[in-house]
């Protein structure tokens, strides 16, 4: 998957970098640390009556957004300043999830790089912890305004890596 964001092709940078495992080969981090509970909408639906999968994706974001509001690294109020771009994403769809089931988002950092780090998901069952999906996104380091990436800032490096207890730079 390559993405071009303002005339900028990040995964240029990833020709030497950390490929995306496939979630189906066991995730690498099994406990996360992290888990947003998500409301199912009837608006996340498709004509088969389970979550879309595009909806997925935004269960997702909301996590991560959730986890950098946690650990204080983003404030919610400037985009411009949040400072990473998705790179890449890799979904395995394991089983529906349908309107009235009560989920929640696993999210955690499971490797740091220079300017790239990826994050691992589970969407699962609140009640029996049936998992619907695993997930991974490699995010870049990301000056918007200079629009390139950049080295992940060391208080963002060591906040993740106490939370998540990894070694800074894997």
């Amino acid at each position: 998957m390559i993405f071009i964001v303002s005339g900028c092709n990040v995964a240029e940078y990833f020709k030497y970098s950390y490929p995306i495992t496939s979630p189906q080969e066991g995730s690498a981090m099994p406990d996360f640390r992290f888990y947003h509970p998500m409301q199912v909408r009837y608006s996340d639906l498709d004509t088969q009556w389970h979550v879309n999968n595009t909806q997925f994706c935004v269960y997702l974001e909301q996590a991560r957004m959730e986890y950098l509001l946690h650990l204080g690294l983003f404030d919610g109020k400037s985009f411009h300043e949040l400072g990473m771009i998705v790179a890449g994403l890799q979904i395995s769809y394991l089983a529906p999830i349908e309107l009235h089931e009560k989920i929640r988002v696993g999210v955690g950092v499971s490797r740091l790089g220079n300017k790239s780090f990826v994050y691992a998901y589970q969407i699962e069952g609140l009640d029996e912890r049936k998992v619907f999906a695993t997930a991974e996104t490699v995010m870049v380091a990301y000056d918007y305004p200079r629009k390139a990436s950049i080295p992940i800032p060391d208080h963002w490096r060591e906040s993740i890596a106490a939370f998540e207890n990894i070694p800074l730079r894997s």
